[in-house]
């Protein structure tokens, strides 16, 4: 189904595990921090309401979507006990290549990390075309990638858990 008519942030067809016996990392971006804050505010919503307890969340802001994979890869370096790693971002389309050297290394770097330590690092950045679409994915009518990343942090915490 096209995305222009569905709410992604629709988990009505999957099972979500009990998040209680985790324990997650946030790492957002400070650039495009109305969207950024957005995305931040429904992975904690999403985090708690499938159980996690607010200490076992260490969020941390980094300046900008590129600093994600740095941010990402200092914590899973200094702390051992977190089982995911969420990266929340906001890269909107300009006028220059910027976006695309942006994107591409964002989405490799945290690929890297994620190997790099054995752990799900989740892609929770947004990659639009411009300011609406970012807010449509940011808690508007296609939902929130937040919450998308949340889910997907604690289905793989708990892949990871079963292995």
């Amino acid at each position: 189904m096209s995305t222009q008519l569905k709410n992604l942030s629709d988990f009505s067809h999957t099972t979500v595990p009990n998040g209680a016996n985790y324990k997650f990392g946030i790492i957002v971006a400070e650039w495009n921090a109305e969207i950024t804050g957005a995305l931040y505010n429904g992975a904690l919503k999403t985090l708690l309401a499938n159980g996690v307890a607010e200490e076992n969340i260490i969020s941390l802001p980094v300046p900008g979507s590129f600093e994600l994979t740095g941010g990402a890869e200092i914590l899973l370096s200094k702390r051992s006990d977190i089982d995911a790693v969420i990266c929340l971002g906001c890269v909107i389309q300009g006028d220059t290549k910027h976006f695309d050297f942006i994107c591409d290394a964002v989405a490799q770097g945290i690929t890297n990390v994620g190997i790099k330590y054995s752990k799900p690092v989740i892609f929770g950045v947004l990659t639009t075309n411009n300011l609406e679409q970012a807010q449509d994915r940011a808690g508007g009518k296609h939902g929130n990638k937040g919450d998308e990343a949340a889910i997907t942090a604690i289905k793989m915490a708990d892949f990871s858990a079963q292995i």
